[in-house]
């Protein structure tokens, strides 16, 4: 089974991902979005709270991800996503910005919305040589 420490160093390699959220008629919606990563594998991101994500996170907080796609290989994540407020957006905005350095100016935007998404479950998949799919579930 591919272990934590594993699935950390795949996606804290990767800047992006694409975030699926569900609107409010009960739609997919898919967003490209740049993403830092905490040990426990949660994802940080941040976005306008006029963006269609925000809104859908607000009423529905359920988020899939894909990271990576480069070698033919993923990670898909399923998880719950938390608006972050004052008690811990300075653990977040540290984080994303130990990730992003030269993005400092961006925390500063109008309307800056961070999002901490605790997954619960993910699934490693490599097409190529050797063909190989392993799942993580996290409880809790």
């Amino acid at each position: 089974m591919i272990a934590k420490p594993d699935l950390y160093t795949f996606i804290r390699a990767r800047e992006l991902c694409v975030l699926s959220t569900i609107s409010p008629s009960g739609n997919p919606e898919a967003a490209l979005v740049n993403i830092a990563v905490t040990p426990a594998l949660e994802l940080i991101f941040f976005t306008i709270d006029t963006n269609r994500k925000c809104i859908n996170l607000r009423r529905n907080p359920r988020i899939a991800a894909v990271i990576g796609w480069e070698d033919e290989q993923t990670v898909q994540s399923e998880g719950v996503a938390e608006e972050v407020f004052e008690s811990r957006l300075s653990d977040c905005k540290k984080i994303y910005l130990e990730r992003f350095p030269d993005r400092g100016g961006r925390v500063a935007w109008p309307g800056l919305t961070f999002f901490r998404v605790r997954p619960v479950w993910l699934r490693y998949s490599s097409y190529g040589h050797p063909w190989k799919v392993e799942e993580l579930t996290i409880p809790g």
